[in-house]
């Protein structure tokens, strides 16, 4: 990120009159923000999930890694990041260095935005409790960044970034954006093609899941936010709240604390779409690429790949909805599914009910 030196003190205040510390000292205040402030305030016109960013420990080893599964091109370079294509483009996910072994694992989920434009956005932000802020400093992480949005100036491109109440962070652009240069970000013409076809053809995201203290608050939040809807149900507390397409979903799951969070949410897995979907031949390939099955759900280490099957209790088919994972070889979570995998029922989870 780029570093901006600036005093918490010089943030400008929300529209309740606190200052961020403030906000974040105040839970009922931030889990009734969406409604309090809200009402007649217009949502965020999220469209698609469009991108993501990981920190590994060796950023060559990891671009060799999903080139070999995917065979994604490097859509552009960005200073020690590399861009990989997803499917067609331009959704792309980045791989950049960690700075050190805590920052390993995803580092922002990114959304497009019709007709995007940052400063517009940004204080649409403001009537949901996101306040205007600095870009984070070097030694700023964490909960510090919870409930703030800041605009990184990159080469031209203005980001949008935001962290929500428990500190998960988005990436919001246009939908053209590549990770390449230009206002928006979507100049990308140093296309470097894969070195070969990969071992699965990814046709686009499917969905995020994330870990948070409060999973109520943050549907809340989601559904508020950006005026979407419930997609599905993976049992009576864990609904996924659809992004639009009525196939791309986020998903909020963890606990339902009231209590202010003592750690950060977290950004559990992505899951891609791909053709062919066939869970024995998908696994023969992870095999014999060099994984191995894991044995023991508490013991999850790099490269590694297992079957969880959700069963009806949780949404999932009668005899289960095969649901697919892997890790790389810093251990971050990849999750494959059908190109039709909604999140719902059916063998293929692509039984949901049609969007309102």
């Amino acid at each position: 990120m780029t570093i901006k030196s600036t005093s918490l003190n010089d943030k400008p205040r929300s529209p309740l009159g606190l200052s961020r510390r403030q906000l974040l000292q105040s839970a009922p205040l931030l889990a009734l923000a969406p409604r309090a402030l809200a009402q007649n305030a217009t949502p965020v016109a999220v469209r698609k999930i469009h991108s993501f960013d990981i920190k590994v420990r060796n950023v060559e080893r990891s671009v060799g890694f999903y080139q070999d599964l995917f065979g994604s091109p490097i859509q552009d370079r960005k200073g020690p990041s590399v861009v990989l294509r997803v499917g067609e483009g331009p959704q792309f996910f980045s791989i950049s260095p960690a700075a050190s072994e805590a920052e390993i694992g995803f580092s922002h989920i990114g959304l497009s935005v019709e007709d995007f434009d940052a400063d517009t956005v940004q204080q649409q932000l403001v009537a949901f409790g996101i306040e205007p802020g600095a870009v984070p400093e070097a030694d700023e992480s964490g909960l510090a960044l919870a409930a703030r949005s800041w605009i990184e100036n990159r080469s031209g491109t203005r980001e949008l970034f935001f962290a929500d109440a428990e500190a998960v962070v988005y990436h919001l652009t246009s939908g053209t954006h590549c990770g390449g240069r230009g206002l928006l970000g979507a100049a990308c013409s140093r296309v470097e093609e894969a070195p070969g076809p990969g071992l699965f053809e990814l046709i686009d995201f499917s969905h995020f899941t994330n870990f948070m203290a409060n999973r109520d608050r943050a549907n809340t939040f989601y559904t508020t936010a950006f005026g979407k809807t419930f997609q599905a149900y993976q049992g009576p507390g864990s609904p996924v709240i659809g992004v639009g397409d009525g196939l791309q979903f986020l998903m909020y799951v963890g606990g339902s604390e009231t209590a202010e969070p003592s750690a950060p949410g977290r950004i559990d897995h992505v899951c891609f779409s791909v053709t062919n979907f066939d869970v024995d031949a998908i696994l023969a390939s992870l095999t014999d690429y060099g994984l191995v099955a894991r044995e023991d759900p508490a013991n999850t280490g790099p490269l590694m790949h297992w079957i969880s099957m959700r069963m009806p209790n949780r949404g999932g088919a009668e005899g289960g909805t095969p649901e697919l994972y892997f890790t790389d070889p810093d251990g971050i979570r990849i999750q494959l599914q059908d190109p039709g995998y909604c999140g719902g029922t059916g063998y293929l989870g692509d039984s949901c009910p049609p969007l309102a």
